[in-house]
């Protein structure tokens, strides 16, 4: 895997927080952490940001992506999968490359040992995919739904009475990154026997999709900064 490229994602769009992805985040539009981090990992040939919005792409120039084209409209809705973007994009640059790594535009709290980590299993092994995951922090098996009339239902009662330590630890998507070989093919979803998860400790993981995200992102971001100091 010679040659690798960063397709960053960041539509102009958000709903529910509108213009996230260039929203100010202690002093930088947020997706600034980002297009950092990947050129601040080395791993790449370049680092491009699929936008269709103008200020955007001015924006991640700013900062020192590229934005070789934007994207047409027909692929910046609700219903456009993050897929369908990463190959509309590969398939308008001129380079080829062995490996691409998706990074979504709303990861400030990445960080470029993990994107490294990534790669270097990718690359020393026969899986198609790596990418960031994390523990969950309560047992899935003693968690439950709410019933039509507001009432508890478990996903699996005969765990009721079983300790947590004694129930087998579950993970999750981190949402930042997603490593991928090209030019070879698989039938396995991404949470699949074909994909490696680098995990990732749960202070360093925050989905950015709501306000309260956005204030849980700020508190954990504000701490990890005091600690380096």
């Amino acid at each position: 895997m010679a040659k690798a490229v960063a397709i960053i994602p960041a539509r102009g769009g958000s709903k529910r927080i509108p213009r996230k992805n260039i929203k100010d985040f202690f002093g930088k539009p947020l997706i600034a952490y980002s297009i950092e981090t990947a050129l601040d990992s080395k791993l790449f040939e370049k680092v491009v940001v699929s936008t269709d919005d103008e200020e955007i792409a001015s924006i991640a120039k700013k900062y020192g992506a590229e934005v070789p084209f934007l994207r047409p409209k027909e692929l910046s809705d609700d219903f456009t999968g993050t897929q369908e973007v990463v190959d509309f994009t590969l398939n308008q640059l001129e380079e080829k490359y062995d490996s691409v790594c998706t990074i979504y535009a709303t990861a400030p709290l990445l960080q470029k040992e993990y994107l490294i980590e990534g790669f270097e299993k990718l690359k020393s092994s026969n899986a198609i995919n790596a990418f960031s995951a994390t523990s969950m922090p309560f047992p899935i098996q003693r968690t439950f739904k709410l019933t039509n009339e507001g009432r508890c239902e478990m996903f699996t009662p005969e765990h009721y009475m079983t300790r947590s330590q004694d129930l087998e630890e579950a993970y999750q998507d981190a949402g930042q990154f997603y490593w991928k070989k090209l030019g070879v093919k698989s039938d396995e979803i991404m949470f699949g026997a074909d994909s490696i998860p680098i995990i990732l400790p749960r202070h360093l993981v925050q989905d950015i999709d709501t306000l309260e995200d956005w204030k849980r992102a700020e508190i954990i971001y504000r701490v990890l900064e005091e600690m380096k100091k």
